[in-house]
């Protein structure tokens, strides 16, 4: 990594701490207090050692320096404590407004682009690259300014009694954060290629736990085995680099720390021997002196000491930083927002598409061209064979693909609409029912919080939920569970339909919202939906041409095109791909 963008990097990282300033001043001036309380500390010892060694005051008349002393180390552990609560706030601050920045981010890219990539990346992203930068804005930071400043401190307390033993200090500190420098380049570098390494792992290692049914089906279960354990060994060795230059940076600290201590230590030795009888003013060194320098010889260091431990947070941060920027800076392929409108409230809405071609997110045409119009209150129903460019155009509808051509919602580009003001036109139901909320009574209401309890009972009863709620524990209040897993596939589907029948809307999308379901299940979902869909436009992505008859129109796509249009009756006794679908449909059962 060249050092413009390692300082690219390092000013996006501060300008997400300058967010939350007040919790660095803090953490700052905490530690400033605790740099004046080692210096007093330091001088109430050699007070005490001077007097009791060289002048041979008795112990009680010495009590209020020993009070002294404690309530000193007292104070300082309290200060630590304090210190450490408020760096972790400032820490939890920034990364809760990062996360924010990237869910945020996800949302406007949408599904389609998200899914270019395995979802154990996102996951190490969101989870384990941000809770990364933690110990760089809690620790680093705070002590990147006390390194500075308690050192010169002790600077000033120390030269007015030893300028030598103040020299002796002032040249050696320097070399420490040069050469703690020179080694943390490389480490910053070397967490770079980690995250990448580790990114790429958990997404591949997530796919195939995904996929275990499958590999043991085709035998491949110890393949991919043996290729996560050759992953996972590589990027143990990765780590271990990152280490092994950690280690390098601590060892030349300690180095020049402990040299620099020792120098100090043999100047005030010889003093005493009378071989050396400068840099006291003067007079004699005293044993006071002597005391007080050697006392605060490694607290001038631990500044620079905790620095260096604290200076691999900021390579892991860096490190961090580079995917995370590169992905908040991905362009959504739309415009912006800003200057967007919003749909006018309407009780329907007209769609038309004239030579309109779906987009991926990297620029290949999945659908196209296409051009027709959807009138208020039509059921569509769209059928061909899988990769036809269905669930594509349901994509483009929900506003998560970009186009080219022209897509208009009652007269208006659908990309220059707010996305936000066009989506709460739409409900859509897919065929994997997604239910985040704790209970189900929150999953129906999530669309319509403020539905009352009239308006939710009857959603419940239109969409057969109530055939179950008596059978589990805690009606309404039941908790669903991760991935709703107290429910089967059938009744979590029923809750997503009446979680679409609670919202009002001018336009109601399904995609194979039956793929995944018994008979039963199937009958009662499709009755629901069949009587929802005469309430609103409506477009049904489906294989079950059998849940289609009463459609006003059929749909046939194939290459991304639209080859047939027209009702049951006609196409099923028009030759042509619906009725070839109809015959294949008919042999399988």
């Amino acid at each position: 990594m060249n050092k413009t963008r390692q300082r690219e990097l390092t000013g996006w990282l501060k300008l997400q701490g300058s967010l939350a300033q007040r919790w660095l001043r803090l953490s700052t001036l905490l530690g400033l207090i605790s740099g004046l309380l080692i210096i007093g500390q330091a001088w109430l010892l050699a007070t005490l050692l001077h007097a009791l060694i060289i002048d041979n005051v008795p112990k009680a008349t010495l009590s209020h320096y020993f009070i002294l002393l404690i309530v000193t180390v007292a104070l300082r552990a309290v200060l630590m404590w304090i210190r450490e609560r408020v760096g972790f706030m400032y820490g939890a601050a920034i990364r809760q407004r990062i996360r924010r920045q990237v869910l945020d981010k996800l949302e406007q890219l949408g599904p389609a682009w998200i899914q270019g990539k395995p979802a154990g990346s996102w996951a190490t992203m969101i989870l384990e690259q941000i809770e990364d930068m933690q110990e760089f804005y809690s620790r680093y930071q705070p002590q990147m300014m006390l390194a500075v400043i308690i050192p010169l401190l002790i600077l000033v307390a120390v030269f007015p009694i030893n300028w030598a033993a103040g020299i002796i200090l002032f040249t050696t500190a320097p070399l420490i954060p040069l050469f703690m420098a020179l080694v943390g380049m490389g480490a910053a570098d070397a967490n770079r290629r980690n995250f990448i390494a580790l990114a790429r792992l958990s997404g591949n290692f997530l796919d195939r736990l995904r996929g275990m049914d499958t590999l043991r089906l085709f035998h491949r279960a110890d393949a991919e085995a043996e290729q996560i354990r050759h992953a996972s060994d590589d990027f143990r060795s990765r780590t271990m680099d990152v280490l092994k230059l950690a280690f390098l940076s601590s060892a030349v600290l300690e180095f020049f720390a402990s040299v620099s201590i020792a120098v100090a230590a043999v100047y005030f030795g010889f003093s005493y021997l009378g071989e050396l009888n400068f840099g006291s003013y003067g007079i004699a060194v005293t044993l006071f002196a002597g005391f007080l320098v050697l006392i605060l010889a490694p607290e001038f260091f631990q500044p620079l000491r905790d620095l260096g431990t604290y200076y691999h947070a900021k390579a892991q941060a860096i490190g961090a930083a580079e995917s995370l920027l590169t992905f908040l800076d991905a362009e959504p392929d739309r415009s912006n927002e800003e200057g967007q409108q919003s749909l006018p409230d309407c009780n329907s809405v007209t769609i038309q598409a004239t030579d309109l071609q779906v987009i991926s997110p990297s620029g290949k045409v999945l659908a196209g061209p296409l051009s027709f119009t959807l009138n208020p209150g039509q059921r569509i129903a769209i059928v061909g064979h899988s990769g036809a460019g269905k669930s594509s155009l349901l994509n483009l509808l929900l506003g998560f693909m970009p186009y080219q051509g022209s897509l208009t919602i009652n007269g208006i580009e659908l990309n220059s609409l707010q996305p936000a003001s066009w989506r709460s036109h739409l409900s859509w139901i897919g065929q994997n029912p997604q239910l985040p909320e704790l209970t189900l009574r929150s999953n129906i209401l999530l669309s319509n919080p403020k539905a009352n309890e009239a308006d939710l009972q009857q959603a419940i009863k239109r969409a057969y939920v109530d055939e179950f709620l008596s059978h589990l524990p805690d009606g309404l209040e039941t908790e669903v569970g991760d991935h709703a897993a107290r429910l089967s596939v059938g009744q979590a589907q029923r809750v997503a339909v009446a979680r679409a029948l609670l919202s009002p809307c001018n336009l109601l999308l399904l995609d194979e919202p039956t793929a995944s379901l018994d008979a039963n299940s199937e009958r009662l979902v499709m009755s629901a939906l069949t009587e929802a869909a005469t309430r609103q436009t409506t477009i049904l992505v489906t294989h079950r041409l059998e849940d289609i008859d009463g459609y006003d129109q059929i749909w046939v796509m194939d290459k991304g095109q639209i080859v047939q249009q027209g009702n049951f009756a006609t196409l099923s006794q028009s030759a042509g791909p619906f009725a070839e679908l109809l015959s294949n449909r008919s042999a399988e059962i």
